[in-house]
């Protein structure tokens, strides 16, 4: 499905590209001129003249891009700073997701990362598309890869990828800035959001789209300080509600009691993720890896002492281990020719703590991966978690981004386990993320600042209910796009990860139909929807007439037509009778 920029003729240059074979003589000369010819001819924007600049930023046209990537994005925007080189590409006009700073520890792994970045950054906003179904701003993600002689630069090449890229949002449509070319003549809403690396500079990001006078600077970034009005993910649980949805969904379905489960989650009681589901589950966990080891207990780690470190947001390296079984252990990256309880010696603690998810000590009824680097379980080691033919997981909740290929899903789900994927399980997140862009959008600076932002320690009234109302709808979308996978499955049988997939492209591309419809032309359909949809908390406060006056008329269409197709798609499923629709409509 193609979703790039549409009506914008691509004009190429021939007399140029004819003069260029013409006049220089060699040959790899001439392939590097024409590759910069076709280069400019997809520019739609660039501050490319800017006399003051931080950062070169060119949004490209992103037509060229080779059939091996599943789908057009609608952007890609190219920025390149002293320090950095990174790229912003998103799915939709309205799209939100969050800028992932990359360090390199090496040489060789920075020739690895600068090889891959722009795959690394397109799979993240794909799998960000897939993701956002249920809200109205698309996929998108940002990277910023480090310089090698820059690594310890982080914030300023931050500073530098958002001044660049505020330089081709802030264009007026109706007033040229001379110093911007614009081929593109409307009007762009990114909204950006923390990632690995910068999760400390969503406030700065904010306060500097206010100062450089971007008209929605409050909604600019999420994951901002409680006093800035964000809704921290890790506080509240948010991408936690949405993944044990899943967990507790499968256990229901198969009759499981969570008290009897043995689960091995990666991610520690540091992270949010890893943090969250040690507080919300009542499993028996048997491993946790997180940054600093190994912990590991058959018998199920104390829950006690587990819950402590969560808490704290303490490593794993904290742990008592004196509340260890006589066959548990704990491994520290560190440790050297350690001898397990069962006699086995581990030679080198990183090592361990990097394959051990590959290892039978990971056997377990719920592998819940809560952290970890994307394609951790590929096609290449996928057999090492098969002993005898079998899988040392009984069930897969990808919380994690990106932990396993799809192939080795694939492989997984052959052999009879049930994987639920990353975008659908690990969505939670942007619920939240969407809903605190709402509440910015709806209100004025100073309606924002009394009832979003918590100010020394005192929680506005609006700000506690408005949170519950999130948590509940997080929870809802989940067990909604769940359950539909799960009855797909059954009648089925396609493996549950490419029915994930399949109900992603199902949502998008009604929601890009009904876009295109004049449905929300009718003003009784809209307004039922929108009452439907819009938090009932903002519309006491506001009222719907007042915050339809006050959102962006894309905003209202993409929210509009993202609720529709979504509660259309997890009622009906992939394949809905031909009545269907008007029979979903009449309801």
């Amino acid at each position: 499905m193609d979703g790039s920029i549409v009506g914008r003729p691509i004009s190429h240059n021939t007399a140029l590209e004819t003069k260029i074979y013409r006049v220089v003589p060699n040959p790899l000369d001439c392939q590097i001129l024409v590759s910069f010819l076709h280069f400019n001819e997809h520019i739609i924007k660039t501050n490319f003249y800017k006399s003051a600049k931080s950062a070169l930023s060119i949004q490209l046209d992103p037509a060229f891009l080779s059939s091996d990537y599943p789908r057009t994005p609608y952007s890609i925007i190219l920025i390149l700073g002293a320090e950095f080189r990174g790229f912003h590409v998103r799915f939709e006009t309205i799209s939100r997701g969050g800028i992932r700073l990359i360090r390199s520890p090496n040489y060789q792994n920075f020739i690895k990362n600068l090889e891959n970045v722009f795959s690394e950054n397109y799979n993240l906003a794909y799998t960000q598309q897939n993701k956002n179904k249920d809200i109205p701003e698309g996929g998108s993600k940002g990277t910023i890869l480090l310089s090698m002689t820059h690594q310890n630069k982080s914030h300023t090449a931050f500073k530098k990828y958002i001044d660049s890229l505020l330089d081709l949002l802030l264009v007026d449509t109706t007033k040229k800035d001379p110093e911007i070319v614009d081929h593109l003549n409307k009007d762009d809403l990114i909204f950006c959001g923390p990632d690995e690396g910068t999760a400390d500079y969503m406030d700065w990001a904010a306060l500097h789209a206010k100062k450089r006078g971007y008209r929605y600077w409050s909604a600019f970034t999420t994951g901002k300080s409680t006093l800035l009005g964000g809704i921290p993910h890790d506080v509240y649980g948010m991408t936690t509600r949405g993944v044990h949805q899943y967990v507790v969904g499968v256990m229901n379905k198969k009759g499981i009691k969570e008290e009897d489960v043995l689960k091995v989650q990666t991610g520690g009681p540091d992270g949010d993720l890893g943090s969250n589901e040690i507080l919300i589950s009542k499993d028996k966990t048997k491993a946790v890896v997180d940054g600093s080891g190994v912990l590991y207990d058959p018998k199920g780690i104390d829950r006690k002492e587990l819950s402590r470190l969560a808490k704290g947001r303490k490593m794993v390296e904290h742990f008592d281990k004196t509340k260890l079984s006589k066959d548990g252990f704990l491994i520290l990256i560190g440790d050297r020719d350690i001898v397990l309880p069962d006699g086995a010696n581990i030679e080198n603690g990183m090592n361990f703590r990097n394959s051990f998810h590959l290892t039978s000590y990971a056997a377990c009824d719920f592998f819940v991966p809560c952290g970890g680097r994307p394609e951790s379980i590929s096609i290449q080691n996928v057999n090492k978690i098969f002993i005898n033919g079998e899988p040392i997981f009984k069930n897969v909740i990808e919380g994690a981004n990106l932990f396993f290929t799809q192939e080795a899903r694939l492989v997984l789900e052959a052999a009879g386990v049930p994987v639920l994927k990353d975008s659908s399980a690990n969505k939670g997140g942007v619920t939240s993320s969407s809903l605190e862009v709402l509440a910015a959008l709806c209100f004025t600076n100073g309606e924002h600042e009394t009832h979003m932002c918590v100010k020394q320690g005192v929680i506005p009234q609006f700000y506690k209910d408005y949170v519950i109302e999130v948590q509940k709808k997080i929870e809802e979308n989940a067990q909604l796009e769940f359950d539909c996978i799960w009855n797909e499955w059954s009648k089925t049988k396609i493996p549950m990860s490419t029915i994930s997939d399949k109900v992603s492209a199902k949502i998008n591309e009604l929601n890009k139909t009904i876009s295109s419809s004049n449905l929300w032309d009718q003003p009784n359909i809209k307004k039922k929807v929108l009452a439907e949809c819009l938090p009932h908390g903002l519309q006491n406060l506001l009222g719907l007439d007042e915050i339809v006056k006050r959102l962006p008329t894309s905003y209202i269409s993409a929210t509009l037509s993202a609720h529709l197709a979504s509660r259309y798609i997890y009622k009906f499923g992939l394949n809905p009778g031909e009545f269907s629709f008007y029979e979903f409509m009449q309801n």
